[in-house]
Parts: structure tokens; C-alpha cells; sequence
């Protein structure tokens, strides 16, 4: 009887992967353990593996794992690999099989409702991964590793799929408020860039600019924001700015708006544009809007967004004087006002957000 790790073993180097190699055949165990793992490979993926028969019998989901019914996920039936992968995490070395960093997402047991070529049928309980899923073979005779993921049961409590698009909440003109009411509100530097909203889902990054038009093809530097947010669902409200000498650039903003594609990563060498992240408005599974600004603020710190093409332009609370001060003296267009208790209110211009100008 063939050896089921001998594939596993095939695509690997034993002298140069920290993976496990177990020398003998794999012996029969409970058939109920699973692990997920964030593989930060060529391109960001989940490998979802599932004890069966003594081995893990695995899946590579490049989106990871749907939250709400009715949702299909890519899920591509790869080699079987040893029990000892339930516990592994490291960093397989560039240029090997699978070269990139994996750490375990999820761990746990899992019930089998149903097993055999055309579906695996599963309850998964994990700390992240619970619920009832399935595994579909789609019988592709063009691509044999071609399934399918989807959730059976409903979604947890509450839990709600991020939009990829809302209409932005926009301010008024106006001036400072008054001195008496200065600590009651918020105060961020107005960059003259392009009002952006970017919908992370799975470690894949979709743009919208203000009309809710897809740009996702304008910004390739942005797409690596998706993969370090990991399995985070998240949809950011802020603005695309092109910088030259230290300040925004207009013209170049207007430029980078004219290519797509290949002709986008030619010319990002020459004018990057960055993303200037200012809002959260839905946060793993959670609409936000009604949360107070500072509260959205605390969720946008959390997530650490630092990268090279985007990070979280500081705010200040009260003091908008020197704010306006400062503003002016960077040669920037303004600055806006938000009230520290306002809610995110899609499409509208409610007061409680003003520009003023310089």
C-alpha cells in the first residue's frame, strides 16, 4: 500500500525545511483534529487541514474562512501532510516549496457529518473556526484540486459581511469652534487628497473612490495592506495623497488617476501615492458608524496600519487653534473639525464635521 506522505515528502528538501519529516508510515488515529494556518506564501492563504486515516488531509483557501452562508471561497485540495503539522509554525525558507512564513491561526476538534470525493461535510470546534462547513468538489476536469468552502449553518450572532462601499460622510465649511466648546471636539489635518474607502476581506484589498467607483487597479503599492491585515475584516474611510517635497502633490494625484494596471506600476516608482486612513466604519463582523469618532479612532489604532504606503495621520484632541496653526504653516489647504461624540452617517453633512479652511 502506498505510503500517503510520499508526496509530501517529494516536494520537500528534509535539509533544508524546518517542516516536519516523520520517516515511517502514518498509523490510523480519532479522525477529529484540524489546524488552520496563515501561510504568508507568494500570495496570503489559509491551509486548512483535517485529521483523517493518520494524516492531515489539507485544503489551501486563499480567502480564508467565510463568516455568513452563501459564500463560495477557492479551496485547492493539496497534498496530504503528517500529523505533526498540527502543531508546526515557522518560517519555510524562500525558494522551497511553499517558502514564506505560516503561524497557526485555529486548532481544535471537528465532527464528521459527511466524507468522500465529492464533499466533506464538517462542524469545526475552534476558537475562531466554529460552525457547520463543506467542502465541494467541483469535478473540474481542468483542475483536479479545484473545491470550493462554504458555510451550511447560520452566521454567529450579530455578524454582519463588510461592505465594500458606503457613501462618505462629508463636512460643512465652516470656521473653529468656539473656545468654550474647543475640547468637545477632534482635529485632523485636511490633506487635499482623494476621499478612498479600502475594504480588506480575506487579505485582498478592493478601493472605492467617493462616487464608489472601483480603483483597486490605480494603487498596486496598496494591495500589501490586505496581507498584513491577515484574516481582519475591515472597511477604511480616508484619502489617497500623492506626496512631492514633503507636502501633498495635485498634479501628481491627478496623474497616478490615469493608469491602471501595468502602466500603475510603472509610474508608482515615480509618484507613490499613500493611503491616509482617518475612519473605520465596519470592523470583524461589526457595522461602527454609530460608534463615537473617538472610539472609531481607538478601533483604527488598534490595527496598526504602519506600512510603507499608508498609516493613520495623528489627531488631536481639542486645541484646534494650533492645529489650524500648524496647517498653515505646512502649507496645507486646512483642517477639519469632528465632533468627538459623532456618529459616522453615510451620504451625509450633518454639522458635526467641518472644513476650515487656511
Amino acid at each position: 500500500m502506498a505510503d500517503r506522505l510520499d508526496e509530501y515528502r517529494r516536494k520537500r528538501d528534509r535539509a533544508k525545511t524546518p517542516e516536519p519529516w516523520p520517516d515511517g508510515a502514518p498509523e490510523p488515529g480519532q479522525d477529529d483534529l484540524f489546524v488552520i494556518q496563515e501561510h504568508h506564501a507568494s500570495r496570503l492563504h489559509w491551509d486548512f487541514r483535517l485529521e483523517r486515516d493518520g494524516v492531515l488531509v489539507s485544503w489551501a483557501v486563499p480567502k480564508g474562512l467565510p463568516r455568513s452562508p452563501g459564500v463560495n471561497r477557492l479551496a485547492v485540495h493539496t497534498e496530504d501532510h503528517p500529523m505533526e503539522y498540527l502543531a508546526f509554525e515557522g518560517e519555510i525558507p524562500a525558494g522551497e516549496y511553499g517558502g514564506g512564513w505560516m503561524a497557526i491561526w485555529d486548532t481544535g476538534r471537528y465532527e464528521t457529518l459527511h466524507w468522500n470525493d465529492h464533499k466533506v461535510e464538517v462542524v469545526f470546534h475552534g476558537a475562531k473556526a466554529s460552525g457547520k462547513y463543506l467542502f465541494q468538489n467541483r469535478h473540474n476536469p481542468e483542475d483536479e484540486g479545484d473545491w470550493t468552502l462554504r458555510r451550511l449553518d447560520p452566521a454567529e450572532d450579530g455578524h454582519e459581511d463588510a461592505p465594500e462601499f458606503l457613501e462618505p460622510m462629508t463636512a460643512v465649511p465652516g470656521e473653529l469652534p468656539p473656545a468654550a466648546e474647543d475640547a468637545d471636539w477632534a482635529y485632523e489635518f485636511a490633506w487635499g487628497g482623494a476621499r478612498t474607502m479600502l475594504c480588506v476581506s480575506g487579505g485582498r484589498l478592493t478601493a472605492h473612490d467617493g462616487s464608489g467607483a472601483d480603483v483597486t487597479g490605480r494603487y498596486p503599492e496598496l494591495h500589501k495592506l490586505g496581507e498584513s491585515l491577515g484574516s481582519t475584516e475591515v472597511l477604511l474611510d480616508g484619502e489617497i495623497v500623492v506626496i512631492r517635497d514633503g507636502r501633498p502633490d495635485p498634479e501628481g494625484l491627478q496623474e497616478r488617476s490615469r493608469f491602471e494596471g501595468y502602466d500603475a506600476k510603472r509610474i508608482m516608482k515615480h509618484k507613490p501615492a499613500f493611503f491616509f486612513a482617518y475612519d473605520v466604519l465596519h470592523h470583524e463582523g461589526r457595522p461602527t458608524l454609530e460608534l463615537p469618532y473617538l472610539e472609531r479612532r481607538a478601533l483604527l489604532a488598534d490595527l496598526d496600519l504602519a506600512g510603507g504606503t499608508w498609516q493613520v495621520p495623528q489627531f488631536f484632541e481639542g486645541n484646534g487653534e494650533a492645529v489650524l496653526g500648524a496647517a498653515r504653516q505646512h502649507g496645507l489647504g486646512g483642517i477639519y473639525a469632528k465632533r468627538a461624540d459623532s456618529a459616522y452617517i453615510p451620504g451625509e453633512a450633518d454639522g458635526t464635521w467641518l472644513h476650515i479652511e487656511t
